[in-house]
């Protein structure tokens, strides 16, 4: 529905700010994190349909697959506790963080807007903004991108939609409920091309190879993807976080975990994996 895509694309521009005080509130009157996790035995994560390799939902069995809800079985393991899927999509995490639905979200960019609403860890990977163009439009910078004449897709609520909003205000942005059909209407030739990260870009072509190509703008866009956290006085839950990704970097298990669902969901192989992204 048009209102609601434009009251989330708020909330993950500008309009985040007018929802500080239910993030204040919520701090102040609820037990941390922490002792929630520890008291109930369980973490809850957010999960998101139909966005490999980050979470995927089997339509035969039902169950999530992804380093998503990989890493996040990893976190559960390493507290002694059980771990609880939540569905929720891109654009309601910031909501179901606030509101105290789930106490962590992987796969979220750490915007300076969503940084006033929620927590983040330190930085899951590295990841770099593309898009995926239809055949015959291909750009070299972003200042190119960025002009009335073009029309942008982006799934709304995502990071692709936060710097889109951000840095490419001259095109005409399409915002779309779900990664899926910002897709299709890249395929049916509504828009020029559809904004992505470039896990998720090269994702796209490898299903569908006809559907255009993989462009990377200059100067190059980095965008570090994180763990989303409730915001709150009481950091042992993220500080926690913070030092489980160290070890888990440190062991190479995070590398490990992405390139196995990036074979398994997605079919690209170790050695095709785009080297824009920094695991």
């Amino acid at each position: 529905m048009p209102s609601r895509r434009r009251f989330v694309a708020g909330l993950g521009a500008a309009g985040l700010g007018a929802m500080l005080p239910l993030a204040t509130s919520h701090a102040q009157g609820s037990e941390s994190a922490m002792a929630r996790i520890k008291r109930t035995k369980t973490l809850r994560t957010g999960v998101v349909a139909g966005a490999p390799p980050y979470f995927q939902k089997s339509v035969a069995t039902g169950q999530w697959q992804g380093f998503g809800p990989d890493l996040a079985a990893q976190l559960a393991q390493s507290m002694g506790v059980k771990l609880q899927l939540v569905e929720t999509t891109w654009g309601n995490a910031v909501l179901d963080l606030q509101s105290n639905k789930i106490d962590c979200m992987f796969g979220m960019a750490p915007t300076e807007q969503r940084k006033k609403m929620v927590g983040f860890s330190t930085p899951i990977f590295q990841n770099t903004f593309t898009i995926v163009a239809r055949k015959g439009f291909d750009p070299k910078t972003w200042a190119e991108v960025d002009n009335p004449k073009v029309k942008l897709a982006v799934d709304v609520g995502s990071n692709q939609d936060a710097f889109a909003t951000q840095n490419l205000s001259k095109a005409s942005i399409q915002r779309f409920d779900t990664s899926g059909d910002a897709t299709l209407a890249l395929q049916t030739g509504r828009v020029d091309a559809q904004v992505l990260v470039a896990l998720l870009g090269v994702t796209v072509l490898a299903k569908s190879p006809g559907l255009g190509h993989l462009v990377i703008p200059t100067p190059v866009q980095g965008s570090p993807v994180c763990v989303g956290v409730q915001k709150e006085a009481d950091t042992a839950f993220l500080s926690y976080l913070d030092a489980w990704l160290a070890k888990m970097h440190q062991s190479g298990a995070t590398k490990k975990i992405i390139l196995e669902n990036m074979q398994k969901l997605v079919g690209i192989d170790p050695s095709n994996f785009p080297k824009e992204v920094q695991l």
